[in-house]
């Protein structure tokens, strides 16, 4: 019960912040499953590992992916997707309450909350970062064998017309 309020929440605030970047309308929906399936991977792996930045990366990893995904079939840019699906995993009660704790001059509590929230800015940038590379050493192999497969029907088609 507790996954499907978050999955439904986050799916309402990565639509939300899909409406406020401009995205189009039939495209509001990918966001939001986007959004949703980063988010549950994240708090699976959070309630698994009880690791923080692992799971803020994993979530990132895979909405990057699907952000891929969807910009491919739907012939959108990614960064459609992969921005109002990424801001359910930002850290900002981590930077504010580290942010806090400066202005009440608690600066060892201040050091550890910065710390957090700059781990997790880290892990959402590797988890795009690797989502790209996968996906670009995938497409380099997908279009060798797809030139590959037209190479050699073209070879056989001429050898029939020789024939």
């Amino acid at each position: 019960m507790d996954y499907i309020i978050q999955a439904l929440l986050s799916f309402i605030a990565a639509v939300a912040f899909g409406v406020l970047f401009n995205a189009p309308r039939r495209m509001l929906i990918h966001c939001g499953i986007v959004g949703t399936v980063g988010w549950l991977v994240f708090s699976i792996t959070r309630s698994q590992t009880d690791d923080q930045v692992v799971a803020t990366f994993l979530g990132a990893f895979t909405i990057a992916l699907l952000s891929h995904v969807f910009a491919r079939r739907r012939k959108m840019p990614m960064i459609l997707f992969s921005v109002s699906g990424i801001i359910v995993l930002v850290p900002g009660s981590s930077a504010y309450n580290a942010m806090r704790h400066v202005v009440e001059q608690d600066y060892l509590m201040a050091i550890e909350l910065g710390t957090r929230a700059l781990l997790i800015s880290g892990a959402i940038a590797m988890g795009l970062v690797f989502a790209e590379i996968i996906m670009q050493i995938y497409l380099k192999i997908y279009y060798k064998l797809v030139k590959k497969k037209k190479t050699e029907a073209l070879v056989d088609l001429e050898d029939t017309r020789q024939l």
